[in-house]
C-alpha cells in the first residue's frame, strides 16, 4: 500500500501516517466448508492518517495511535467471526481502526495467498480506504472477541473455549470515563453505541448462483461509527473553562443572556465569569471590535454533550456560519475540559489556538490568576498572555458588566477603539477606564 492518496487534514496540511504491514493469523473465512473447517493464512496492511504533532511535542504515547494495541486488534479480527467474504474482514479492521478517534481516515488491505483458486497466483488482495465522511459498513471488534475456531467438518464455526490471552506487551486498554485531574488516554478503546446496521449473517456455503437470491446490489446499508471517552460522562464534576465571544448587535446584552443561559443547562454550574475585554478581531474579514469574557464553570456532562448544549446556546442567539472567522452574534468555545486532551473530527480539547489568543488568555487569567493550560503550546496563562500575538488588541472593560450597562460595550465600527487609554463610547456616553489585571500593558482573535 505505497501509493495511497494523501490524506488532507482540516488545516489543508497532509496527515501523518503509520503504518502497520503483515499482521498475519489464521483465519476462516471463505465461502467453502473446507476453508472454514481447516482454515488459512490471511494477511493485513494498515495505514492510519492522523495528527502525530502533539504526541511529538509532548513525547507521550497517549496523544498516538499505539501501534501494537492496533496489532493486537487487527489479529483479533482476522483469527475472529468466520466471514464469507475477504470485503467483510477488511470493513471489520477499518472499522476497528477508526474506533480510534484520533484517527481521522485509514486504509486497509487484506491478503488471502492461499485463496481456493484453480489457477497459478501470487496473492488475491483487497483494499478499502473509509473515513468520517465514508463510514465502513460494519461495527469495531470489540477487544475481548474470542478466537474461533472449528468444531467438526462441516459444521460453522463456534467460539472456542476460552479467548486466546493477550500478550502482556500490548494489555487490552478498556474505555474509562473522563476523570476530573486525568488526561483522557490516546488511542481509546471502543465503546459500542446502538446503530441500525442489523443486517442478518450471511448464508453459509457458496455464493449463490441465482441473481434473486443474492444480496441487493443497490441496498443502502447503513453503520454507524462507535462512541469513544467523550461520550463518556464524567465519574466526578470537571472543571472547564469557557470563552464567549460577540460582535453583532448588541453585544453586551447577548453576551450576559449567554451566561444565564449557559448556567441553566442541566449538569453544568457556572463558579466565575471573568472581566469583559473589548478586543481587536484577529484574521477574517474587516469587522467591528468583539466583546470577550471567560466563564469557569463544573460540569457532569460528557465533553461532547457540552459540545451540543453550547451550540444550541449560539444557536439561540442567532449563531450563522456564514463566513470563516467572520462577525457573529454569539460564540461559544470549549478551553478545557479538566485535563482531557483529546483529538477528535468534532472537538479538540484543549482548544487548538487557545494558548496563542490574548482574547481568552487575559480574561482567563484576570479571573483565574495562578491558571495553567495543559497540551501542546500550554503554560501558566498568564504568561501566555503576556507573550500572545494579539496581546495590544485587548482593551478592559468594566468588571460589573453582568449587572450593570457599561458605556464603551457597545464596538465601534472602525475596531480600532481609541489610544489615548480610555475606551470611547460611539454613541457620546462617558468614556470607562481600562482596568489591566496583570500590571502589564493593556495587551485579543476571535473563534480561537
Amino acid at each position: 500500500m505505497s501509493d495511497e492518496a494523501d490524506v488532507p487534514g482540516r488545516d489543508g496540511h497532509r496527515l501523518d501516517r503509520i503504518r502497520l504491514t503483515g499482521v498475519t493469523a489464521t483465519g476462516y473465512h471463505g465461502v467453502f466448508e473446507h476453508e472454514r473447517r481447516e482454515g488459512q493464512t490471511f494477511v493485513a496492511d494498515v495505514v492510519a492518517h492522523l495528527d502525530t504533532r502533539r504526541a511529538a511535542a509532548t513525547d507521550d504515547l497517549r496523544h498516538t495511535l499505539n501501534y501494537g494495541v492496533l496489532a493486537e486488534q487487527v489479529v483479533t479480527v482476522l483469527a475472529g467471526e468466520p466471514a464469507d467474504l475477504v470485503e467483510t474482514v477488511a470493513e471489520r479492521i477499518a472499522a476497528t481502526v477508526l474506533a480510534h478517534p484520533q484517527v481521522q481516515c485509514v486504509d486497509v488491505a487484506v491478503h488471502k495467498p492461499q485463496a481456493p483458486i484453480t489457477v497459478p497466483f501470487g496473492d488475491v488482495v483487497v483494499e478499502v480506504r473509509r473515513d468520517r465522511t465514508w463510514l465502513p459498513a460494519a461495527e469495531p471488534v470489540p477487544d475481548d472477541a474470542p478466537r474461533w475456531l472449528p468444531e467438526g467438518a462441516g459444521a460453522p464455526a463456534l467460539p472456542a473455549a476460552e479467548p486466546a490471552p493477550v500478550p502482556p506487551t500490548a494489555p487490552a486498554e478498556p474505555v474509562a470515563p473522563v476523570a476530573p485531574g486525568a488526561t483522557a488516554v490516546l488511542p481509546l478503546a471502543a465503546v459500542p453505541v446502538p446503530g441500525d446496521l442489523d443486517l442478518p449473517p450471511a448464508p453459509p456455503g457458496p455464493v449463490p448462483s441465482d441473481p434473486a437470491d443474492a444480496w441487493d446490489a443497490d441496498e443502502v446499508v447503513e453503520a454507524e461509527l462507535v462512541a469513544d471517552a467523550l461520550d463518556a460522562a464524567p465519574d466526578a464534576p470537571v472543571e472547564v473553562v469557557l470563552a464567549i465571544g460577540s460582535n453583532l448587535g448588541a453585544a453586551q446584552d447577548t453576551l450576559r443572556d449567554a451566561v444565564a443561559d449557559l448556567a441553566a443547562v442541566p449538569g453544568l454550574e457556572v463558579l466565575d465569569v471573568s472581566a469583559l475585554a473589548r478586543t481587536a478581531p484577529v484574521g477574517g474579514p474587516e469587522q467591528p471590535d468583539f466583546l470577550n469574557a471567560v466563564l469557569i464553570a463544573r460540569t457532569t456532562l460528557s465533553p461532547r454533550d457540552l459540545l451540543r448544549a453550547t451550540s444550541e446556546v449560539e444557536r439561540r442567539h442567532g449563531r450563522e456560519r456564514l463566513v470563516h472567522w467572520g462577525p457573529r452574534t454569539l460564540d461559544v468555545d470549549i478551553i478545557v475540559y479538566g485535563d482531557v486532551s483529546a483529538v477528535t473530527d468534532d472537538l479538540e480539547l484543549p482548544h487548538p489556538r487557545a494558548h496563542e489568543r490574548a482574547f481568552v488568555l487575559q480574561p482567563w487569567a484576570q479571573v483565574q490568576p495562578d491558571a495553567v493550560l495543559h497540551g501542546l503550546g500550554g503554560g501558566p496563562v498568564a504568561q501566555l498572555a503576556a507573550t500572545a500575538p494579539d496581546r495590544d488588541g485587548v482593551r478592559w472593560l468594566a468588571l460589573d458588566w453582568l449587572t450593570a450597562p457599561v458605556p464603551a460595550a457597545q464596538p465601534d465600527p472602525g475596531g480600532a477603539g481609541d489610544d489615548d487609554g480610555v475606551a470611547g463610547d460611539p454613541l457620546g456616553g462617558a468614556p470607562v477606564a481600562w482596568a489591566d489585571p496583570l500590571g502589564g500593558a493593556p495587551t485579543g482573535r476571535q473563534d480561537p
